[in-house]
């Protein structure tokens, strides 16, 4: 990836060993984890965290331009065929301010652009609504509903919850034609 990516208001880089801080702030909230597949993160694993996604390329941290704040992440992983996987979680201090939508239109430009993606695909959990009202303000195709079809926790008889999924996607070409 390059340096950074600008937005009018964010800066997206990669993360560093020193953003585990701002990283703990927004990791450690169960509000904002509730439909990760991981639990709240303590210091010491949010300090781990910020030290492994400084080697991961698919984790991109969202700074305010202004002070630099981590306040989010953005994850924009490989998958087959051209095909790039959005997601992101942000501190709960700075959603419904616009910073997600910001972030993600910039990451979706690079990934088409700088990457060549051909197709950038999404997912979450239906009772998120707004995680998928994101996805559909970014003009992604809602192309599935599976039925509990994953699990990320177990119940008090260790048995997995299941969960149900929305699937989108978007098309390199369907992108480039919106920008027009």
């Amino acid at each position: 990836m390059q340096k950074q990516i600008d937005t009018q208001r964010l800066i997206i880089r990669r993360f560093n060993k020193e953003d585990w801080q701002d990283l703990h702030e927004y990791l450690s909230d169960e509000e904002v984890v509730f439909y990760e597949p991981y639990e709240t993160f303590n210091e010491e694993a949010s300090k781990e965290e910020a030290e492994r996604r400084a080697e991961d390329d698919s984790f991109f941290a969202v700074c305010l331009k202004e002070t630099g704040k981590v306040i989010g992440n953005l994850y924009l992983g490989k998958q087959d065929f051209e095909t790039y996987e959005l997601g992101y979680v942000f501190n709960k201090k700075y959603q419904k301010q616009g910073f997600a939508i910001e972030s993600a239109e910039r990451i979706l430009d690079y990934a088409i652009e700088e990457l060549k993606a051909r197709r950038i695909i999404a997912m979450c959990n239906p009772k998120n609504e707004p995680s998928w009202k994101l996805l559909e303000r970014l003009n992604m195709r809602r192309e599935g509903h599976l039925i509990k079809n994953i699990y990320f926790k177990v119940d008090e008889n260790n048995q997995p919850i299941w969960l149900d999924t929305y699937e989108y996607a978007i098309l390199a070409s369907e992108r480039s034609n919106k920008n027009d």
